[in-house]
């Protein structure tokens, strides 16, 4: 259990740096928002991270 913990606190990690290399600081903005938004079981919140993500992705593509 504690090294399937750490392989996706990992992973979480890596895709972290990954969304703040590509999109600067609005995209770990949207990323907090979204994860913050999915803990807390609050729609808005996890909304307007996944409305600022998507944004992002579809002004890069």
């Amino acid at each position: 259990m504690p090294l399937i913990a750490i392989v996706v606190a990992a992973l979480a990690i890596g895709f972290e740096q990954l969304v703040q290399w590509k999109y600067g600081p609005m995209g770990i903005i949207a990323f907090v928002a979204l994860s913050i938004g999915i803990k807390a079981k609050n729609t808005i919140i996890g909304g307007v991270g996944a409305v600022i993500l998507v944004m992002l992705l579809a002004q890069s593509g």
